[in-house]
């Protein structure tokens, strides 16, 4: 059965749970701690359980929401309206860009599991005009954007969200505070962009097209994987031991091998 909040049907297409606890929207909208002046942009606002709160604060937001009835919402919002920029469209092939003029972004929510992944990737080729980023995404989401080497976590998106960015899990949030309530549990993650990468790189999209064939199979050796790429003595010259697992092979270590492939080009 479909259910019903403030006679907004909950879409599964869209992976949409309404977050609904007081206590809990207070602890993130403190986490994101807006201020008036800036330029936040909030992603899904959904019913407005973190949109109120934080433009009682800020006093103005950028919201971009693809569902036409939401959006329609929050247009027609009694308090809200006249303090909403309401993009209509899909935040994955949304130009965050075109919202910079105000200054640097201010970016966060309450993403859907389903395209949490590629749209953390989407926001990694915009870097430059993002000042930190707070998204709610599930528990295991949060665990892979900050897991270190050697963990079962670890993968391409932990090496190309730590190469750009500093994490940290701000807050847990368990299922009861979302109708309707999912499965897993959720958190919310702050992702802060480097100014000076601790592991710089010269091309982003070279580092994720080496780590989307290095991750491809997990169980060979980093020599396997990249055999098309590298020989064994080229990744021992980096540094680099040809028999290591993909997993267990460091960040910095992966922004060598993209820098290196990038200058064959």
């Amino acid at each position: 059965m479909s259910q019903t909040h403030l006679g907004h049907r909950a879409r599964k297409r869209f992976g949409q749970n309404f977050l609904h606890d007081q206590f809990v929207i207070t602890d993130i909208v403190d986490a994101i701690n807006p201020q008036p002046g800036e330029n936040l942009v909030e992603i899904g606002p959904g019913l407005a359980a973190l949109t109120e709160p934080v433009v009682e604060r800020a006093g103005h937001l950028t919201v971009v929401e693809l569902d036409r009835d939401l959006a329609d919402r929050l247009e027609r919002h009694p308090l809200l309206a006249s303090k909403l920029q309401v993009h209509r469209g899909d935040a994955l092939k949304t130009d965050f860009r075109q919202f910079a003029d105000n200054g640097l972004l201010r970016v966060f929510g309450n993403l859907p599991y389903n395209i949490s992944t590629p749209l953390v990737f989407h926001l990694l080729e915009q870097l430059d005009i993002v000042q930190d980023m707070h998204f709610m995404l599930q528990k295991e989401v949060v665990e892979r954007l900050a897991a270190a080497p050697g963990s079962r976590d670890y993968g391409r998106i932990s090496v190309a969200v730590q190469q750009a960015c500093a994490v940290e899990l701000v807050l847990l949030v368990p299922p009861e505070a979302f109708t309707p309530a999912p499965k897993v549990e959720s958190a919310i993650v702050r992702l802060q962009p480097y100014r000076e990468s601790p592991y710089p790189v010269t091309d982003r999209a070279t580092l994720h097209k080496i780590c989307l064939v290095a991750f491809n199979q997990r169980r060979k050796t980093i020599r396997n994987n990249l055999k098309q790429i590298i020989s064994d003595s080229q990744l021992e010259a980096l540094g680099i031991d040809p028999d290591a697992r993909p997993e267990t092979i460091a960040v910095a270590d992966y922004c060598k091998l993209a820098n290196w492939y990038h200058q064959q080009l």
